[in-house]
C-alpha cells in the first residue's frame, strides 16, 4: 500500500452487513442513520474520511450535509472524534474518553466519561487545553496513577455555558472579571465596559471569547448584581451563575396553550370511587403521586396512582424537548423552576383534590409481612378525596389526635393502614440490607414579606415514611416489569463504594472501638449504623458513611441499586418534576399497549442517562449554594454570638461546626487555633495539637463564636469560644 492509499476514495473498503443484506435481498436502499454510520466507524477499524462514507452509502445517496450533521451529533455525543487530518475515528478505539470536566479546589480537575462503567479520568491544570469547569471534553489516557486513569484533554467538545459571574477588578486600568468560583480559574478582559467600573463589583457577563480564542479571555457585562442582602436577590444570583431557565420559550408556552384538559375514562380503568389522597409537604403545588389501598384476605392491595404526563407531553414535540433540556424541576425556598410550564405542572398534570385526572397506576399486593406477591399496570382516571400534609397524616395515624381525625373522618382508616403497610415494607428492607441513612436536613423558614427568619431542622415523620416506601415499591415494581420482559429503560442505578473508601471507613470504625463484619454489602453498613443509632457517634458514622458512597445516577443498563439493596430500581413516580420518570411512562404504556418497536433505542437512552445525571448535579450544586448562602445571610446580624455546635467535618486548613440550634455550618480554620502547632490526621478524621495532644474530631461538640459572615464571597468562619 502506497503512502497515500488512504487519502484516495475507496469503493468497497468497509461494509456494514447489514446493509449489504438489505442489498441483496433487493430491498432497496435502506436508511442512513447514526446506529449506521457508527457501525461504519467500528468496522472500517481506522479512521475514515468523508468521501469513503458517501462511497460505503452510495446506493442510499445521503447528502452530503445530511451526513456530515449526523457526525457532529456523534461527535457531541463522544463517540466520534474529528482528526487533524479531516478523517473521523471512534473514541475509545484511539485511547480516548470523552466527558465532562469537573474541577477541584486544587485548581485540577476529573472527566467523567460519558460511556457507562468507566473510571473517573484524571486531569493536572497544565492539561486542561484552554478548557474550563462544565465543558464537554474529549481526553487522551496517558498513564494509570495506583490504578486510576490520568490524561490530558485534547478537544473541546462543547463549552458549558457562556455566562460567568465574578468580580470587577481593575489591573493598569482595564476592567476584569474574576469568577467568583473557585473551579473556573480564569479571568476575562471585560470589553465595551462604558463608564469606569469600581472594584469588587460582582457583575453577570457573557464570554465573547472563550480561553484560547484570542490572547486574552473576553468578556461583555450583561448586569451588575447588587448586594445579596435577601433571599430574592441570592436566587436570582443562583439562576444567573448556574444559567438556570428562568421561563419557557413563546413556542413551548403557544403548544402548552394548545393542549385539550378534557378527561374522559374511555379506554382507561375509572378509578374515581376508590379513595385516593395525595400527601406532600405544606407549599407543594404540583401533585405527582395519589395513593389508595385495599386491605384483602392476603394482606393488602396498594395503589400508587401517577399523573400520565406523557398523555399532554408528546414524544418530539418542542415541550418535550424543553423539557428534556431542563431534565427537572428545581425547588428554591421561595420560588420553583419547573421542567413544566404551570398550567401543566400545577393544573391538568397536578393531582388536584376533587378533579378527575389521567394517571397510570401500579397495583402493589403485599401479603400479610409486607412481602410483594404481584402487581399490574393500567392506564387509569382517578378523583383525589384529599390535600394531605405530612403533618396532617402524622397526628392523625402517630399522635391519634381526635380533632384531626375527626376532620379526616373519610380517610382516616385508610391511613391506619397505610402506617401498617409502610411499617411491615420498613421491615422487609431492612432484613434485605437497605441503608437508611438518619441525617438531618435543612428547612428554610420564610416571614410572611418573604424573609429569612430561620433555618431548622427538618423533623423526618412517619408520614414521610408511608409516602417514600410506597413510592419505592412502585419504582421496584415498574423495573421488575421492564426487566422481566427485557425493555431498555432509564434505570436509576447506584454503585458499591470504592474498596478504598471502605477501607477508610474500617479505620475510623476501630479508632472508635465499633465491632463490625466485614462491609461488603448494604446489610453490614446498614448494621454499624443501627448499632450507633441514639450513641455520641452516630453522627459521625453516618456523615463518614455517606461521604463515602457513589452518588446514584441515570443508566440505560440495569447496574442495581447498593443503597435500597434492590436487584433493579428506576423512576416511575414524579413524571411532573423529573424527565427520566416520563420517559419511563412512555415506555411502560408502549408494552401495555402491544408496542413491537421500542419507544426508544438504547444509544437515545445512553444519551438521555448522561444528560439527566449532568442536569442532576447541576441541581444539586445550585440548590445547596443557595442554601449555604441563605445560611450565611442569617447569620450576619450574629456576628459576635456564641453557638453550641458539632464538628461535621475535618480538612488540612480546619474544620467545619454545624450548630445545634440553628442549622448552619460554619469554618474554623487552623489558623485560628493558636493555643499549639495542629496537624491534620486524615485516616483518623481529626486534627491534633503537637504539643498539648489536644483533638478535635468529627462529632466532638465545642462553643464557637461567629466571626465573618460574607454572602458575597461565601464564606461564615468561627472561632472557638472559652468562657
Amino acid at each position: 500500500m502506497g503512502p497515500n492509499a488512504l487519502d484516495m476514495p475507496v469503493k468497497s473498503g468497509i461494509t456494514i452487513p447489514g446493509i449489504e443484506k438489505m442489498k441483496r435481498r433487493g430491498k432497496g436502499p435502506a436508511p442512513v442513520t447514526e446506529d449506521s454510520l457508527l457501525r461504519v466507524f467500528l468496522s472500517a477499524r481506522r479512521p475514515v474520511g468523508i468521501d469513503e462514507l458517501e462511497n460505503v452509502f452510495i446506493r442510499e445517496k445521503p447528502k452530503r450535509r445530511e451526513l456530515m450533521k449526523m457526525i457532529a451529533s456523534l461527535i457531541a455525543k463522544g463517540r466520534v472524534i474529528e482528526l487533524k487530518n479531516k478523517r473521523f475515528g471512534v473514541t475509545k478505539e484511539m485511547n480516548l474518553v470523552s466527558g465532562t470536566l469537573w474541577c477541584t479546589r486544587s485548581g485540577n480537575g476529573f472527566v467523567i466519561p460519558d460511556a457507562e462503567g468507566e473510571k473517573d479520568v484524571f486531569v493536572s491544570s497544565r492539561n486542561f487545553n484552554n478548557a474550563v469547569h462544565g465543558d464537554r471534553v474529549t481526553v487522551r489516557l496517558d498513564h494509570y496513577h495506583r490504578g486510576k486513569p490520568e490524561g490530558k484533554i485534547i478537544r473541546i467538545i462543547s463549552r458549558n455555558s457562556n455566562i460567568i459571574i465574578g468580580f470587577t477588578k481593575l489591573h493598569n486600568n482595564i476592567p476584569y472579571i474574576i469568577p467568583e468560583d473557585y473551579r473556573y480559574n480564569t479571568e476575562y478582559r471585560v470589553v465595551s465596559a462604558g463608564k469606569s467600573l469600581p472594584d469588587g463589583q460582582l457583575a453577570v457577563a457573557r464570554i465573547t471569547a472563550f480561553p484560547g480564542d484570542r490572547a486574552e479571555p473576553e468578556c461583555r457585562i450583561t448586569r451588575i448584581i447588587g448586594e445579596l442582602d435577601s433571599l430574592s436577590a441570592i436566587t436570582k444570583f443562583i439562576e444567573y451563575k448556574h444559567a438556570l431557565p428562568r421561563r419557557f420559550p413563546r413556542v413551548v408556552e403557544k403548544e402548552t396553550a394548545g393542549i385539550a384538559s378534557d378527561i374522559s375514562p374511555e379506554g382507561r380503568k375509572d378509578l374515581r370511587d376508590l379513595t385516593f389522597v395525595t400527601i406532600d409537604g405544606r407549599s407543594a403545588r404540583d401533585f405527582d403521586d395519589a395513593v389508595a389501598i385495599e386491605r384483602t384476605s392476603e394482606g393488602f392491595t396498594l395503589r400508587v396512582a401517577i399523573s400520565d404526563v406523557s398523555h399532554y407531553v408528546r414524544q418530539g414535540s418542542l415541550l418535550d424537548s424543553e423539557a428534556g433540556k431542563r431534565g427537572t424541576s428545581i425547588y428554591f425556598p421561595d420560588r420553583v423552576v419547573p421542567m413544566l410550564p404551570k398550567a401543566l405542572s400545577n393544573g391538568i398534570c397536578s393531582l388536584n383534590p376533587r378533579e378527575d385526572r389521567y394517571t397510570v397506576t401500579a397495583a402493589i399486593a403485599f401479603d400479610r409481612e409486607g412481602r410483594v406477591t404481584g402487581s399490574t399496570f393500567f392506564p387509569s382516571v382517578i378523583r383525589s378525596r384529599m390535600r394531605l400534609t405530612y403533618e396532617a397524616v402524622e397526628m392523625a395515624t402517630v399522635h391519634h389526635e381526635p380533632k384531626i381525625r375527626r376532620k379526616l373522618h373519610d380517610c382516616v382508616l385508610c391511613l391506619d393502614d397505610m402506617a401498617e403497610l409502610a411499617g411491615l415494607i420498613t421491615c422487609v428492607r431492612e432484613k434485605r440490607g437497605s441503608i437508611d441513612f438518619d441525617l438531618p436536613e435543612p428547612e428554610i423558614i420564610l416571614d410572611i414579606e418573604g424573609g429569612v427568619s430561620g433555618i431548622i431542622r427538618a423533623e423526618r415523620l412517619n408520614a414521610h415514611r408511608i409516602i417514600e416506601e410506597f413510592m419505592i415499591s412502585a419504582n421496584e415494581a415498574v423495573a421488575r416489569f421492564f426487566e422481566e420482559r427485557r425493555l431498555s429503560a432509564l434505570f436509576r442505578v447506584h454503585e458499591p463504594p470504592e474498596p478504598e473508601k471502605l477501607r477508610d471507613f474500617e479505620r475510623l470504625l476501630r479508632s472508635l472501638g465499633i465491632g463490625h463484619r466485614k462491609l461488603g454489602t448494604a446489610g453490614a453498613l446498614q448494621d454499624v449504623l443501627s448499632e450507633v443509632c441514639g450513641t455520641q457517634y452516630e453522627f459521625i458514622v453516618n456523615r463518614v458513611l455517606l461521604r463515602s458512597m457513589k452518588q446514584a445516577r441515570y443508566s440505560a443498563r440495569n447496574r442495581g441499586h447498593f443503597g435500597l439493596a434492590s436487584e433493579s430500581y428506576l423512576h416511575f413516580t414524579s413524571p411532573i418534576r423529573r424527565y427520566p420518570d416520563l420517559v419511563c411512562h412512555r415506555i411502560l404504556k408502549n408494552a401495555l399497549e402491544g408496542g413491537k418497536e421500542p419507544v426508544y433505542i438504547e444509544e437515545q437512552l445512553m444519551t438521555m442517562a448522561n444528560h439527566a445525571s449532568e442536569r442532576e448535579r447541576l441541581v444539586m450544586d445550585a440548590e445547596r449554594e443557595l442554601e449555604d448562602r441563605v445560611r450565611i445571610l442569617h447569620m450576619r446580624d450574629r456576628l459576635g454570638e456564641t453557638f453550641q455546635g458539632v464538628i461535621s467535618h475535618v480538612t488540612s486548613f480546619g474544620f467545619f461546626v454545624e450548630l445545634t440550634g440553628i442549622f448552619v455550618e460554619g469554618l474554623v480554620l487552623m489558623s485560628s487555633l493558636v493555643d499549639d502547632y495542629y496537624h491534620f490526621e486524615e485516616e483518623r478524621y481529626r486534627i491534633t495539637g503537637s504539643r498539648t495532644r489536644k483533638t478535635y474530631r468529627i462529632g466532638d461538640l465545642v462553643t464557637i463564636r461567629v466571626i465573618l459572615a460574607d454572602v458575597t464571597s461565601n464564606r461564615l468562619h468561627f472561632e472557638l469560644y472559652t468562657p
